[in-house]
């Protein structure tokens, strides 16, 4: 599934799955924009990229403000010339029980996670109208899907992304465009990485195929997704999780 002289900006891409889905687009040919709130995690991703042969264009922004989204939209163009691919990974968890969940807490889930899509999906697509090509591709999760506990906000705003790709599916199918999420299962990531062995073990007992995801699992679903393979597919939620929910 080559990617070759296409552009592909990748939110959140300064460590874990961000980082693994714009190394793996950028093996597949594609020039890379991607972007972190912290320049210290996305310059060595790029630098990497660069390494192996690689384009790229580190940026920092923070997706939720309006303002760093349309700087991300301009400094993208202004060295590329065009998008082909957005992947709207960027995200962050601020976990605790329902009943002790800060309106705080709430309200920034929200803003990165669901906010931060529905920027970055408005003004890249406005773009992709115009060349009537495109392929976004949001990161949902299972715990959008299944609620997870101590997650209302995380679970909320993924629950979001799911409708929001529905709905924009549907709106741009006209264009050209196809819009699809990615609903990542338990993936082997920082956070499990702090968990208690025996937590990890009984996490694992409940996916049938017996394992943890890793990252390049959902980078090479989001690679497929990204592809003139997947033209035909818009509007869909493609689980990775090894059958952990079914």
């Amino acid at each position: 599934m080559p990617l070759t002289d296409r552009v592909a900006v990748v939110t959140g891409a300064g460590r874990g799955i961000g980082r693994q889905i714009a190394v793996s687009l950028a093996a597949r040919g594609a020039k890379l924009s991607i972007c972190s709130m912290h320049e210290s995690t996305i310059e060595p991703v790029a630098a990497e990229i660069r390494e192996s042969g690689g384009e790229a264009l580190a940026l920092v922004a923070d997706v939720s403000s309006e303002q760093d989204v349309e700087r991300l939209v301009s400094e993208t163009y202004e060295r590329y010339g065009q998008v082909d691919i957005l992947v709207n990974n960027a995200g962050v968890n601020r976990d605790n029980f329902f009943l002790r969940l800060s309106a705080e807490s709430w309200d920034e889930v929200i803003a990165v996670n669901l906010r931060g899509a529905f920027l970055c999906t408005r003004h890249f697509s406005r773009k992709m109208m115009r060349n009537k090509r495109g392929r976004i591709i949001n990161m949902a999760s299972v715990a959008g899907e299944a609620g997870n506990m101590g997650q209302a906000n995380y679970s909320a705003a993924k629950a979001g992304v799911i409708g929001l790709t529905k709905s924009c599916a549907k709106e741009l199918a006209r264009y050209g465009i196809t819009v699809n999420a990615v609903s990542p299962g338990l993936i082997e990531t920082d956070m499990l990485g702090e968990m208690e062995t025996s937590v990890l073990e009984d996490l694992k007992k409940s996916i049938p195929a017996g394992r943890l995801g890793t990252v390049q699992d959902i980078a090479d679903a989001t690679c497929f997704l990204a592809s003139d393979s997947a033209a035909y597919i818009t509007g869909q939620v493609l689980r990775v999780d090894g059958g952990l929910y079914m």
